[in-house]
């Protein structure tokens, strides 16, 4: 389906975190790098977006040294614009360390408890929330609730309402890290707010198993398809995508991409969504944008790092066709 480029001009804000990142061994070498859920998002879908004219706008807090200089420069170098991000003084980015172990599993530690996204709210207004009625779309993770304390939480619920009232596009992408919250008495209820303030729930099914502690993956689609929000996506991994493009729609399925070879499963999920959502912000419908989303994930899968190069998916672009 081609896409008309003249008729679509989205100005899309993603809210969220970015950490710096460090790879390797404990006193040994280490490779610097950076990523989170929505900015991998944002870049996916900045390089998706760009031939049908959406703009990504990413909305986060970060500090005022030189790291900090150093990933807004990147991000621009990715065409992300950076009016919406807030810097704060005595704030620093997050940082995780990702290690491997001998069979090639990964371990995760983090130090982000005093982030400056964490305090993006922490402000009369953000720029974010000035601009609300510029949006055309808004895209949050549950991540993106979870390192928010609850005020925080409750102004970015405050904007998810205002911006579906005047039918705008809101996207809830369910990325559950239960270390991320104290019980998860406060997942469940921030996640059934989002659910129903959202217009679009990217659902991934076993986070949503484990948010609800239900005991198969099955149970989890199941209670997935009950949702609120009217359109829904659920992913199953390898399995075919299900979704449903309205309320009281047939449920219809995306076929995924089989891969030789996985490589790194980071960011799967998030180039789904940029991708999926780079199709539907132009009209495309629902299914296609779903096969253009299991497209993109299948590339990034066979490649290392939650980015990329943009050489390695430039033939998924095609200038604004769709899947």
């Amino acid at each position: 389906m081609k896409v008309d480029v003249a008729a679509v001009r989205k100005r899309v804000a993603l809210v969220g975190e970015c950490m710096l990142e460090l790879q390797g061994e404990a006193f040994g070498a280490m490779q610097q790098g950076f990523g989170g859920d929505t900015l991998n998002t944002a870049v996916y879908l900045a390089r998706c977006g760009a031939a049908a004219g959406i703009q990504t706008f990413y909305a986060t807090g970060l500090g005022e040294e030189g790291l900090s200089a150093g990933l807004m420069q990147r991000w621009a170098a990715e065409g992300i614009a950076l009016d919406l991000v807030r810097r704060i003084p005595g704030r620093m980015p997050g940082l995780y360390l990702i290690e491997v172990d001998a069979k090639g599993e990964r371990s995760f530690s983090y130090w982000r408890d005093t982030s400056a996204a964490k305090a993006y709210f922490e402000a009369e207004t953000t720029p974010l929330e000035q601009r609300a009625g510029e949006w055309d779309a808004l895209y949050l993770s549950g991540i993106s609730l979870a390192i928010l304390p609850p005020a925080g939480r409750e102004r970015l619920f405050a904007l998810m309402e205002a911006l579906r009232a005047r039918d705008a596009t809101v996207v809830f992408d369910n990325n559950y890290r239960p270390r991320l919250w104290p019980q998860i008495a406060d997942a469940r209820a921030a996640f059934a707010r989002a659910f129903e303030l959202a217009t679009i729930a990217l659902v991934t099914a076993d986070d949503h198993q484990a948010l609800l502690g239900l005991d198969s993956l099955a149970a989890g689609v199941a209670a997935a398809q009950q949702l609120p929000t009217p359109e829904i996506v659920i992913k199953r991994g390898a399995a075919p995508t299900l979704l449903r493009a309205s309320a009281g729609a047939v449920w219809q399925q995306a076929a995924t991409e089989a891969v030789a070879q996985v490589v790194d499963t980071t960011a799967a999920g998030d180039s789904f969504a940029a991708g999926y959502l780079s199709r539907r912000l132009a009209s495309v419908p629902a299914q296609e944008a779903a096969l253009f989303g299991n497209r993109l994930a299948a590339r990034v899968i066979q490649h290392r790092g939650a980015l990329i190069a943009p050489a390695a998916m430039a033939d998924l672009l095609g200038g604004a066709q769709a899947a």
